[in-house]
């Protein structure tokens, strides 16, 4: 459901005077709970600064996701944005939100939900709409994301971005979020960085990724144990790898599951055992990668390669998109084929790395 103020006019908008939002928390008799991973910011001037990293904010249409008492939401609204969604799926800041919403007439509309399962393909006005190659909609995500969801929703937004639905019906999107110090340097991380991951590849492939900021823990109540790095992302007009989502990320993903090993060690992964070893230097002939580098130091152009060469012999044999290493593996134990096989200390490291 959508709660929304009447509507009204306001020439040059500014929020009337109102509770801090240690009040509102206190009012409410609000806690940031530990199993949602929640932690309040409650120094407008930083909330200022994360909206800022937004870019131009005036009249613009704004999704926060995750608002809890508000801290970034009056920033959004002193920007003097035309529409705020707010998605909290914490029913407890519901009203001390609400209070915000009759404060900003006809700007503010409350969704009581969990944004891993939201549309948002039509949470926006149509006529806000941009063809793709164009510049980004005047619309903007902007959210404190909780730890807990914060990589599973990105990786959800990335995808969403690869088949330009959700968020991106209406063009390029751009997203401000916040996320633990150490995601913040993957989702950024160059090659040869040992922050470099499965997360670098796929967002830098889809977007500008631009690690904003840092705020220190102590900045947030409750104190999380890490700083907080604050995230700009803008969906680039080409993707740097012109595969499908799906094959990318599993590309991606069987390369750096041994991530210390050498990078064939996890290409491996990608076929059955029955001529592994042959297909595996196929792909990286094809691919022309050096098979003794370390994943985290395959250049963007080296991955394109390689999901390039891939493709190419999932067409020729379809039953090789749908193997699943794992699985194979997790069949091998189960006959029992592992038990004094010579191969012991290989699988059951793979496992444990698995």
């Amino acid at each position: 459901f959508c709660l929304m103020a009447a509507p009204g006019k306001v020439a040059a908008f500014r929020l009337p005077p109102l509770p801090t939002i240690g009040e509102i928390i206190k009012l409410f008799r609000l806690k940031a709970l530990k199993q949602l991973s929640q932690n309040f910011l409650l120094d407008l001037r930083l909330t200022d600064k994360i909206v800022k990293q937004a870019g131009e904010l005036k009249n613009a249409h704004v999704c926060e996701v995750g608002p809890g008492p508000g801290g970034i939401t009056r920033s959004i609204l002193s920007a003097g944005v035309e529409q705020l969604l707010l998605i909290e799926k914490d029913a407890r800041f519901i009203p001390g939100l609400q209070m915000l919403s009759e404060a900003a007439p006809g700007k503010v509309c409350i969704v009581h939900g969990d944004i891993l399962t939201y549309k948002m393909e039509k949470a926006f006005p149509k006529h806000l709409k941009k063809n793709w190659e164009d510049e980004p909609p005047d619309i903007h995500i902007i959210g404190n994301l909780p730890f807990s969801v914060s990589t599973p929703l990105i990786i959800k937004w990335l995808e969403n971005v690869s088949k330009r639905d959700g968020p991106f019906t209406y063009g390029r999107t751009q997203m401000t979020l916040t996320f633990q110090k150490e995601v913040g340097e993957r989702l950024t991380a160059n090659p040869g960085s040992n922050q470099r991951s499965r997360l670098s590849i796929m967002a830098q492939h889809l977007c500008t990724v631009e690690n904003c900021f840092i705020i220190p823990g102590q900045a947030f109540v409750p104190k999380p144990e890490v700083d907080v790095a604050v995230v700009h992302f803008t969906p680039l007009v080409q993707p740097k790898i012109q595969q499908p989502f799906e094959l990318v990320e599993k590309v991606v993903r069987s390369v750096f599951q041994f991530r210390r090993k050498y990078c064939f060690r996890g290409i491996e992964t990608l076929f059955p055992e029955n001529g592994r070893l042959k297909r595996t230097e196929q792909l990286m002939m094809t691919a022309d990668v050096d098979p003794t580098l370390r994943p985290f130091q395959l250049s963007m152009s080296q991955f394109r390669n390689l999901c390039n060469a891939y493709r190419k012999m999932c067409d020729e044999d379809p039953s090789l998109f749908v193997f699943n290493y794992r699985e194979e593996l997790r069949q091998k134990k189960t006959k029992g084929s592992l038990r004094g096989s010579t191969g012991q200390p290989e699988q059951t490291e793979d496992e444990n790395q698995l």
